[in-house]
């Protein structure tokens, strides 16, 4: 644990659980600028939570759980915030039950993940990355990648129409793709036809996932659903890692059943280096970094750290100062 201020100056304290960002010195300043003390732990379990978070008013996540036992054990917690938008480390339903504030920021990188979904969309129906590996290993092949179709004789679904999803069906379309879409809960608006998810499964070439994970989405695509897509079909993947059943996956592009998978988002990251997936020159696997770009990481880490702060002064832990801005949990 390393600690960024004085832990003896009496001041609110607040635990940044675990980054993996170069630094936190954005966060830093806007916890100073309001009176916090701040400590960056390195949390991996509830344990570590616990003993890291002991007298904190909030707690800033990025992969450390933060359960009913960590509420529990912890209760002078006032806020948790997360860097992103899912809260699927959360007991979000504990947190609501014990009057602990939830801030996110499900907003921050629209742009970029839906950016990344369209590229890996392309890579894999132009065969990006295939031409690019056979041309290093001296392959000059036209057909390397077997037969390519224009992107405008191709359907892709969206699962999933929130944000980003709908940011991704609009790119799409622009390039000429027959855009559709479905999601667990129906939307109210959408700018593109909305299928039932096995009309969508059964008739897409593309099938690009925009969810959260739940209970409900946990290994939402699984073998059953796997083997009701077309073969010349591909998975696309920015979501989180848990939506799909890796072992399926793997099956069903090994089996011919599926044509290929593009994923930035895994169960567990980074992978074991025996996941077959690894090895499968028709799986194209980024690390977990479709959210990134220099603005995206700078505008995250300054409103969950703003967010928090609002959440405190709400609850009379520290003045509001500044255009600390409320984030909806």
């Amino acid at each position: 644990m390393t600690a960024l201020a004085d832990q003896r100056d009496g001041r609110p304290l607040v635990l940044i659980t675990d980054c993996d960002h170069p630094d936190v010195q954005i966060e830093q300043a806007v916890f100073t600028a309001a009176g916090l003390r701040v400590l960056l732990g390195h949390c991996r379990s509830e344990d570590d939570v616990l003993a890291a978070g002991y007298g904190a008013v909030a707690l800033l996540v990025q992969y450390a759980p933060v359960t009913a036992g960590v509420l529990t054990g912890l209760p002078g917690c006032l806020v948790v915030g997360r860097y992103g938008a899912g809260l699927d480390t959360i007991d979000v339903a504990a947190a609501h039950a014990r009057g602990v504030a939830i801030v996110s920021v499900p907003d921050y990188a629209v742009q970029e993940v839906s950016d990344h979904t369209i590229a890996l969309i392309l890579s894999l129906c132009r065969g990006i990355d295939s031409y690019a590996r056979n041309v290093r290993s001296g392959h000059w092949d036209l057909r390397a990648q077997g037969q390519l179709h224009r992107l405008s004789t191709l359907r892709l679904g969206v699962l999933g129409l929130g944000r980003i999803g709908q940011a991704v069906a609009r790119k799409a379309a622009a390039l000429g793709f027959d855009v559709v879409g479905c999601d667990i809960v129906p939307p109210g608006n959408s700018a593109v036809p909305v299928l039932t998810m096995a009309e969508l499964l059964a008739t897409s070439d593309v099938v690009t996932l925009h969810l959260p994970l739940s209970a409900e989405t946990f290994h939402l695509i699984d073998a059953t659903r796997l083997a009701t897509m077309r073969p010349t079909a591909v998975l696309v993947n920015t979501s989180r890692g848990g939506l799909v059943d890796q072992i399926a996956l793997g099956q069903a592009i090994s089996g011919g059943r599926l044509a290929g998978a593009a994923l930035d988002v895994l169960e567990a990251e980074p992978p074991d280096p025996a996941n077959p997936l690894l090895a499968d020159g028709r799986v194209v696997i980024t690390p977990h970094v479709a959210f990134y770009s220099e603005e995206s990481l700078a505008e995250l880490k300054r409103r969950a750290a703003e967010g928090i702060v609002a959440e405190l002064a709400a609850r009379g832990a520290v003045p509001l100062i500044g255009d600390s801005v409320r984030q909806p949990g």
